[in-house]
């Protein structure tokens, strides 16, 4: 059966979505997903011509070195950086499968492109306050780039959050798990807040 995408809203301005770029967090789960080239080409075909980053999450890679640090703790920041350049190697997977440049730093103003998520945590001041801990993760970090481009935010992920509807708390995401801790901070001033889930 041929999977779809449905949507929700998270945080919608009165105007609705007036941006004119799109930061597309694509969670790293989803690239476990059975065809999961077709099904992230279907969803990038249906955002259109609107300035485009995709930030691709560390998936099941990340969850392994979760369970290596819990297993022997480590220090945070290296746990931090080793979990970034797993976010590096799968955003060089997106970027192959969909033909798309990775860029260390988007401007969000013309051609679609895979977010080099080390580089751009290096030399962003936006990105100089992140905590280095597992309250970060790829949710954050798109986030903030959405935020430093007053884009819209869209994140796919492998299921629908647990509560929807504009206007839903972020805390109460937080602590479901769907999204990481750090994110109501991130994503503060952000106009507009969206999901997508595949489904069928």
């Amino acid at each position: 059966m041929t999977k779809t995408w449905i949507r929700g809203c998270l945080r919608q301005s009165e105007g609705g979505d007036g941006t004119e770029a799109l930061v597309l967090k694509v969670g790293g789960s989803l690239l476990s997903w059975q065809d999961w080239p077709r099904l992230l080409d279907r969803l990038v075909a249906e955002v259109g011509d609107v300035p485009l980053a995709i930030v691709v999450g560390g998936g099941s890679v990340v969850d392994g070195l979760r369970q290596i640090d819990a297993a022997a703790p480590q220090p945070a920041k290296l746990m931090h950086d080793l979990a970034l350049d797993c976010m590096h190697a799968l955003a060089q997977l997106v970027a192959k499968s969909t033909g798309l440049p990775l860029s260390a730093n988007p401007a969000l103003t013309g051609a679609a492109c895979v977010l080099d998520a080390p580089a751009w945590v290096l030399t962003q001041p936006a990105a100089a306050d992140l905590p280095a801990s597992w309250d970060v993760t790829s949710d954050s970090i798109a986030a903030l780039l959405a935020r430093e481009n007053n884009a819209t935010l869209l994140l796919a992920k492998s299921a629908a959050p647990p509560a929807t509807g504009c206007g839903v708390s972020l805390e109460s995401l937080t602590t479901s798990g769907w999204i990481d801790r750090y994110f109501p901070t991130a994503a503060t001033g952000l106009k507009e807040i969206y999901w997508t889930a595949p489904t069928g």
